[in-house]
């Protein structure tokens, strides 16, 4: 089985493009929420494959990716030609006059240029992702309609919503690699220490830890773990935002120039 690494969801057109090359080939996607995301993997293990984006007719050329393409001393094995058809989509009981956003990749965005013209009263959202947009539409509205952990516990995160949305891997996979994190466990345990007077900070072996372990032997409070319909892994919105900036560069770099700015904007007070 091949895999993957795409700039995008399932659904994307990088997704549509790889299926498209590989055809009756079994592929396992790794789904990046940036080009940058991309080649780091590719980096990190050289039995990837990595599928990028470099021209479009409307947009030109996209130059990033070619500096990424350039620093990062990989091999052009192949190249694919994609039409591009874009839609707009909406909720089955909407119609466009119901419409006030439309959120896109920018590129995407600028190839429907002449569409949104005709509709200036809608507002353009960019996003990282095409197919994430619309997957994170449709999450939201499932949300409104299901009584979950996080909603019973105010302040508390699905790890597993979290994880599901940034990697195609299994979400239990994904939360148990960041708890196996040494960083994690020492973050968590500062956490814990801060906001638990029941914490017991004991010696963990990483490479067998589970949300249900760490719960059982330390008496955490800051990650819980429910089975059966709406169960997940949750955690506390600081230890989720730990986990957001784990699973991706592009998170931690927008807390830290957020953290900066108000750093600076208590300095000019």
């Amino acid at each position: 089985m091949k895999r993957v690494a795409i700039q995008g969801f399932e659904g994307s057109f990088h997704d549509i493009t790889a299926h498209k090359y590989f055809e009756g080939e079994q592929l396992q996607m790794v789904c990046c929420a940036t080009f940058d995301e991309l080649f780091r993997e590719m980096k990190a293990d050289p039995t990837l494959i990595g599928l990028a984006a470099i021209e479009n007719t409307i947009a030109g050329s996209l130059l990033h990716n070619y500096e990424l393409l350039r620093n990062s001393g990989v091999t052009v094995v192949g190249e694919h030609k994609t039409h591009i058809s874009h839609c707009l989509c909406c909720l089955p009981s909407q119609n466009i006059e119901d419409i006030k956003e439309v959120h896109s990749h920018p590129v995407a965005l600028m190839q429907c240029r002449d569409f949104l013209s005709k509709h200036p009263t809608l507002k353009v959202v960019e996003t990282s992702d095409t197919a994430g947009a619309a997957e994170e539409k449709n999450r939201k509205k499932k949300r409104k309609t299901k009584n979950t952990l996080a909603e019973q516990n105010p302040g508390y995160i699905s790890l597993t919503e979290l994880a599901r949305s940034k990697s195609q891997k299994s979400t239990g996979y994904t939360i148990q690699m960041w708890l196996r994190d040494s960083g994690t466990v020492d973050f968590l345990t500062l956490w814990e220490n801060k906001h638990n007077e029941k914490f017991l900070s004991i010696p963990v072996e990483l490479k067998a830890l589970t949300p249900k372990i760490w719960i059982k032997e330390t008496h955490s409070i800051g990650i819980v773990s429910r089975q059966g319909k709406n169960g997940g892994t949750y955690a506390h919105k600081e230890i989720a935002l730990h986990f957001m900036c784990w699973l991706s560069a592009e998170m931690m770099l927008n807390v830290i120039e957020k953290y900066l700015e108000v750093m600076n904007d208590e300095k000019d007070n």
